[in-house]
C-alpha cells in the first residue's frame, strides 16, 4: 500500500506543479502577448475587446485543469487528513486552493463570459473592471496557495 501511495504522491505533485506552471505561464507570457498583438503583428489588427475574447478562451481551457486539480487536492488532502497526516499550513493552503480554484472556474469565468457576450461596451464598465480585477487577485491567491501546498508536500515526501 505504501508503494502505491508514494506513486500517487508523485503524480499529485506533478499535477500541482503542472497547474502552477500553466497558471504562471498564462499570466506571465500568454496575457502580455495576447494583449499587445500590435507589437507582434506590426499594427493594431485586433481591438482590446477581441484580444480579451482570445484571452478568455485561454483561461476557460485553464479552468479545466484548475477544476481537475481542485478535485485531486480535495481527494488527496482529504485522505491524508483522515490518516491524521495533517498540519495547519497544509490545511490552510488546501482551503485556499479549493476555494479560489472553484471561484475561478464557477464564479469569475462565467460572469466574465456573460459580460463579454453583452458586448464591448459592457467590458468597459466599472462592474466588468472590478470583476476582472477580483479574478486576477483570486488567481494570484490560488497560485500562491498551490505553491505552498507543493512545498509542504515536497517537504513531507522528502523526509
Amino acid at each position: 500500500m505504501k508503494k502505491y501511495f508514494r506513486i500517487t504522491t508523485i503524480a499529485y505533485l506533478i499535477l500541482l506543479g503542472a497547474t502552477l506552471g500553466a497558471g504562471l505561464f498564462a499570466g506571465a507570457v500568454v496575457a502580455p502577448v495576447t494583449f499587445h498583438t500590435e507589437n507582434w503583428l506590426g499594427s493594431e489588427v485586433l481591438s482590446h475587446y477581441q484580444e480579451g475574447l482570445i484571452m478568455t478562451q485561454n483561461f476557460l481551457k485553464l479552468s479545466y485543469l484548475v477544476t481537475t486539480t481542485v478535485i485531486a487536492v480535495a481527494l488527496y488532502e482529504g485522505y491524508k487528513y483522515k490518516k491524521f497526516e495533517r498540519d495547519t499550513i497544509t490545511q490552510i493552503a488546501t482551503f485556499f486552493v479549493i476555494a479560489t480554484g472553484l471561484m475561478f472556474g464557477y464564479y469569475y469565468l462565467p460572469d466574465i463570459l456573460t459580460m463579454q457576450m453583452a458586448g464591448e461596451e459592457m467590458t468597459k464598465s466599472a462592474a466588468f473592471i472590478s470583476m476582472h480585477k477580483g479574478s486576477e487577485i483570486n488567481f494570484k491567491i490560488f497560485t500562491l496557495a498551490l505553491l505552498v501546498l507543493i512545498v509542504q508536500n515536497m517537504r513531507k515526501a522528502c523526509k
